[in-house]
This record gives C-alpha cells, sequence and structure tokens, in this order.
C-alpha cells in the first residue's frame, strides 16, 4: 500500500454543521501532522454524553462547523517532527485529557489537570497554532476538544494520545479513553475507596459502572446502586452493585432513603456520575459526617451551580471532584492490561455497535438512555 505520509488524506466523517442540528457524513480532507503532531487512523470511536452536550452547546461552547468525538483508539499513521513517545504502527488511545509535563498542573503530584486541556475546552475549535487540520467542500471544519473522532483520520497534538499494546482489541480499548477511565479512577485514584466501606453510585451509566467497578476493586462492602431505570439493576449486580435503589420507587428524597439503609450513618463514599445539580446535592447529603467523601465525576452544566450548607462541610465531609476520574494518560496503560487480564469488564459494556453513518440513531438511543456503551466503526 502506497504510503500517504506527509498528503492530505480524504475520508469519511460525520460532520455537525451547525449546534444541535442533525450530522452528515461527508469526505473530509484531513492534513498531514504539524510538529509535536500526530495523525491517526481512527478504528473505534465511542459515543459519550460530553460529544452530546457539545454537539448542543450546553456544556462547551464549540465552533461549528465540526467534527465531534473524543472516545477512540486508532493506529498512528503518520508523525511530525518532535515526536518521539510514537511511531508509525503504534496503537493508541486518544486522550482529551491531555499530559505536557510542563506547566505549573502537570508538575503538581496532586493533580491531573493540564494547561492544554484547560485550553482544548475552549471555543475556538482549532490546534495549538490556531489552525485546523479539517475541511470540507472548501470549508473550515473546526476540532471538538482537540481530537474529532468520528473521522476515519484524526490529527492529534502530543499529550492528547496514549500508547498501548498492540494485542488489546481496539473496538473494547476505545471505552478507556473516556468514560470506564473517568468512572473507575474515581474511587481508586482520588476517594482511594477503604475495604469494607459503603459506597453509593449515582447512574449507572458506563461512567457510573466504571465507579461501581473501581470500589469493588477497592473492597467496599457495600455498593448502592442508584438509577431511575430498573433495567440498571441486574448489570449493576454484574458490575459489583449489591443494592439497586430506584428513586422513583420512593416518596422520600433518595438521600433519606440511603440514610435510612445505613442506620442513620450515611455513606462513607458517595460518587455522582451523571452532571444533575440536585443529584449532587443527594450524593453530599447522603455522605455520613465525619470525613465521608462526595466526587462529582459528572459534568454539570457550564455556568450551573450549587449551594452546600458550609455546615456539612464543618463536620468533616468531603466534596471534591475529577476529570478523567483524576488519572494521567500514563496510567491507562494499566487499565488495559487488566482488561486483558480480566480484572477490568468492558465487553459486557457494549450494547450497540453502528456504523458511522447510523451517527443520528446512535446519538437518539443515548439521549433516550436506551444504550450503555455505543461504539461506532467505519
Amino acid at each position: 500500500m502506497a504510503s500517504t505520509k506527509g498528503q492530505v488524506i480524504k475520508c469519511k466523517a460525520a460532520v455537525a454543521w451547525e449546534k444541535g442540528q442533525p450530522m452528515t457524513i461527508e469526505e473530509i480532507e484531513v492534513a498531514p501532522p504539524k510538529a509535536r503532531e500526530i495523525r491517526v487512523k481512527i478504528i473505534a470511536t465511542g459515543l459519550c454524553h460530553t460529544d452530546v452536550t457539545g454537539w448542543k452547546g450546553v456544556l462547551i461552547e464549540g465552533k461549528f462547523p465540526c467534527v465531534l468525538g473524543h472516545e477512540a483508539s486508532g493506529v498512528v499513521e503518520s508523525v511530525g517532527d518532535g515526536i518521539t513517545s510514537v511511531k508509525e504502527g503504534d496503537h493508541v488511545l486518544v486522550s482529551s485529557m491531555p499530559q505536557c509535563h510542563e506547566c505549573f498542573m502537570c508538575k503538581s503530584p496532586n493533580s491531573n489537570l493540564c494547561v492544554k486541556f484547560l485550553e482544548s475546552l475552549g471555543a475556538n475549535g482549532t490546534l495549538a497554532d490556531g489552525t485546523t487540520r479539517l475541511s470540507c467542500k472548501g470549508k473550515t471544519i473546526y476540532h471538538f476538544i482537540s481530537c474529532s473522532t468520528f473521522a476515519q483520520y484524526a490529527v492529534l497534538q502530543d499529550g492528547f494520545f496514549t500508547k498501548i499494546r498492540k494485542d488489546a482489541p481496539m473496538d473494547k480499548m476505545c471505552l478507556l479513553s473516556c468514560g470506564v477511565t473517568t468512572g473507575y479512577g474515581g474511587p481508586v485514584k482520588v476517594a482511594k475507596v477503604t475495604p469494607g466501606s459503603t459506597c453509593a453510585v449515582f447512574g449507572l451509566g458506563a461512567v457510573g459502572l466504571g465507579a461501581v467497578m473501581g470500589c469493588k476493586r477497592q473492597g467496599a462492602g457495600r455498593i448502592f446502586g442508584i438509577d431511575i431505570n430498573n433495567d440498571k439493576k441486574e448489570v449493576g449486580k454484574l458490575f459489583g452493585v449489591t443494592d439497586f435503589v430506584n428513586p422513583n420507587e420512593y416518596q422520600k428524597p433518595i438521600d433519606q432513603v440511603l440514610m435510612e439503609k445505613t442506620q442513620q450513618v450515611g455513606c462513607d463514599y458517595t460518587f455522582e456520575c451523571i452532571g444533575n445539580l440536585g443529584v449532587i446535592q443527594s450524593a453530599l447529603n447522603a455522605c455520613r459526617l465525619g470525613e465521608g467523601q462526595c466526587v462529582v465525576i459528572g459534568v454539570p452544566p457550564s455556568g450551573s451551580t450549587i449551594e452546600v450548607d458550609p455546615m456539612q462541610l464543618l463536620f468533616s465531609k468531603v466534596l471534591t471532584g475529577c476529570f478523567f476520574g483524576g488519572l494521567e494518560p500514563s496510567e491507562v496503560p494499566a487499565l488495559v492490561d487488566d482488561y486483558m487480564n480480566k480484572k477490568l469488564m468492558l465487553d459486557e459494556l457494549i450494547t450497540h455497535t453502528p456504523p458511522i453513518e447510523d451517527i443520528t440513531k446512535a446519538f437518539d438511543l443515548l439521549i433516550q438512555g436506551k444504550t450503555l456503551k455505543t461504539v461506532l466503526h467505519f
């Protein structure tokens, strides 16, 4: 096969021309990578709620037209000058949580945030040099969180990818690019759940089930799974939920229900995996006094606020949060190893595997709560 290095590649992509409007499948042009960039052939890309909120413009005010998508696995097609961490043919996971290893955030031992990450959430839709690598029908196409994986090829800046082992199945690995890792890291890396403790996970989507697996991995004695969809009961138990609770089946607030189920003590750890302001409040209320921890993992609407009774904090409750489960991209290969050693469940999360042409239907299923995890293929 002839090399495409240094050439513009024409390929298939789902283009969002306007905010909230149906995407269309187009042939786009993907320019070669510049210095400290790579170009990746996308093998599989997961569909995440962050993509939906970006498409609607309620979380990230991106620029349109754009190619959405950020949770993906692929093969390095070519590398730009200055790239030493990967070479052509390497397998990588896309990382919307980058690490530059140079900014004050990266140098902190207590945070996985990076200035590049904060910049990627901006509304300019470009890469670091202020330009894009995508075009279609003579028009500039913008990037989404510097990733844009709803295309057969993506150009990624240094730090926005992680090399993984080649024997890992790419159609499963894309789940570790965002959702599952985000949930799993909450109990493991951020809260550091202790053996025998009582945990509550609010929302049993892919992120929430990742959190359940993290609680189980840490040796939690009791794991409440909170969801208004009773279909999540059996799947929750499969991943480690010991007590399923549907808030709609009670006449009182869910935090009061959890207090009663814990003999008015409360949970040692609670994890909010939805991004709902009321649920965040319930998760905090359900924590026990004296160092109970509430970890916000779900992403709430941009600019929203919650009210917190400071007495809860004075009585040693901890309210914190995390992006990407508090993990750095360099820690993800260990999760790949866990999957390969049957210590981490991914296959069971995938409920739909449509082609990219069915992306509109895939979005509808996710918005309606009728899919657990959708993996799109080209």
